[in-house]
């Protein structure tokens, strides 16, 4: 018989059902030539400092730094039943090969690859490496099982960040404890991710607002601006220097530019896109798109990929069809999709971005909770965007000189809304804060025209301090790292 290990129940669940293993049994179910059963994630986790020698369970700044030299390894308590059915069946005579479920990246090799070795596990076994809990997708993947051995540099990537999370939290948290005498939890991510957040929030309240003005000149329909004078006397000297006098249209620069579409969601991206329209905060999104993934109505959520493979071609305009049907925000949209724009196989590692499944078509959408409504609604928006045609604009640019002085006037017009008009369907039924830039169209003039008699006038501003960070700002930003940190203080 073979062993399958999933993650969590119901995608051990959800495995069995295609696999045939129905019968239910304590911790696992059973059926033809199959076991199925599951870890709830981490069941093995690296042993605490106390496991190593017992003066380490008080906290010592003379005991530090603690750095094991053969590592340690322990059931987690709450968890320890589950891990007695794994390593019985992991011995059990009739079990000759397994097959690690889990989720299909380095975090899930690390949950199946801990509980194997803990129970001196040396049978053999393979890799189920899926996108998506579809039945499709499952069989698929097990006629398609790779070795275990193919993983192994995933595994040793995945024990080295969780020893290096150990090192960082253990000695970090003990080290500012004892000095301090106050606990203040130390983490590899945690910590400088703090110092971001400390950092922004002293420039926010030691920022001194500062008064400039803008000039403004104009004739009819154009206004054209001198922006940021520092002083009110200087824009108001400028303003009277150019008022009732002539301006000229020294240089007129006219661009038609375009929009490509964006690309698919990966995590990442996704996190940011939920945060900004629904206020989620990035574990939100995680635990709703594994919580659609496990409906089998999003594929893989981990992904870092916002590309396809080519195979998915034809998949991909079913669930592009699918979405105008299902999601009522997009019914009767009419999308000729580019499917090319989204396919590179060399922009796909592991798994491809994140889509919507064909299982949505069976799905009453109604149904599902709110939150999980509005995800989909994004991730169906992208895939409509990414396939969309590119938004065309022409865009103006005038300078006026007058008195000496130079104006910038900028308008556009579109000329080819493409993606942007299931952007602006999209907007119009989310409550945002973001605005969209004005369209200020310019009226017909050529260079060298000379405008007489023109208006000038002052605008007072301020400048404002740095917004505080946001899931979508540090999402933004290059020094957010997009991983799990577990404590290990």
């Amino acid at each position: 018989m073979i062993l399958v290990i999933a993650e969590k129940p119901s995608v051990a669940q959800s495995i069995a059902k295609v696999l045939g293993a129905t019968s239910r049994k304590d911790g696992y179910m059973e059926g033809g030539n199959y076991i199925v059963s599951w870890c709830f994630g981490h069941l093995v986790e690296l042993a605490d400092a106390s496991s190593y020698d017992e003066r380490y369970a008080k906290w010592r700044y003379d005991d530090l730094p603690i750095v094991p030299e053969n590592w340690m390894f322990e059931v987690t308590k709450d968890k320890a039943q589950q891990f007695k059915v794994l390593s019985a069946l992991m011995k059990d005579k009739r079990v000759t090969e397994l097959v690690c479920a889990t989720d299909a990246g380095r975090e899930g090799e690390l949950i199946f690859r801990l509980v194997y070795n803990k129970a001196g596990c040396t049978k053999p076994f393979k890799r189920l490496w899926i996108s998506s809990l579809e039945d499709s997708a499952i069989r698929e993947g097990f006629n398609h099982l790779r070795d275990g051995k193919e993983y192994d540099r995933l595994y040793e990537a995945a024990l080295s960040r969780s020893k290096a999370d150990w090192i960082v939290g253990i000695n970090g948290t003990r080290l500012f404890t004892t000095l301090y005498h106050k606990k203040l939890v130390v983490g590899r991510v945690q910590t400088p991710t703090l110092a971001m957040l400390v950092e922004r929030d002293g420039k926010i309240s030691t920022f001194q607002k500062e008064k400039y003005f803008n000039v403004h000149v104009g004739k009819g329909d154009l206004t054209a601006d001198l922006e940021k004078v520092k002083t009110e006397e200087e824009a108001k000297r400028i303003a009277a220097a150019c008022e009732k006098k002539q301006a000229v249209v020294s240089s007129l620069k006219r661009e038609t530019k375009t929009v490509n579409p964006p690309k698919l969601y990966d995590l990442t991206t996704l996190q940011r896109e939920a945060n900004r329209y629904y206020g989620f905060t990035a574990q939100q999104t995680l635990d709703l798109v594994q919580t659609l993934y496990e409906k089998k109505l999003l594929t893989y959520p981990r992904t870092d990929s916002q590309f396809i493979t080519d195979d998915m071609e034809d998949t991909a305009r079913q669930v592009i069809s699918i979405v105008c049907r299902k999601l009522p925000l997009f019914s009767g949209v009419s999308v000729t999709p580019d499917i090319a724009r989204v396919t590179d196989n060399s922009k796909v590692t592991d798994h491809h971005a994140i889509l919507p499944t064909v299982q949505l078509e069976k799905q009453d959408v109604s149904a599902l909770p709110q939150s999980e409504q509005k995800i989909l609604n994004l991730v169906g928006m992208r895939l409509l965007f990414a396939t969309g045609e590119k938004h065309t604009y022409a865009e103006t640019q005038i300078s006026l000189s007058c008195e000496g002085y130079a104006f910038k006037a900028k308008g556009k017009t579109v000329v080819q809304n493409g993606w942007k008009a299931i952007e602006e369907l999209f907007k119009a039924s989310v409550k945002t804060k973001e605005k969209d830039d004005p369209m200020k169209s310019l009226p017909e003039v050529h260079e060298s025209d000379v405008l007489d008699n023109v208006s000038a006038s002052v605008t007072e501003h301020f400048t404002t301090p740095p917004k505080q960070y946001t899931d979508v700002i540090f999402c933004e930003r290059k020094e957010w790292i997009g991983i799990e940190e577990r404590s290990s203080a």
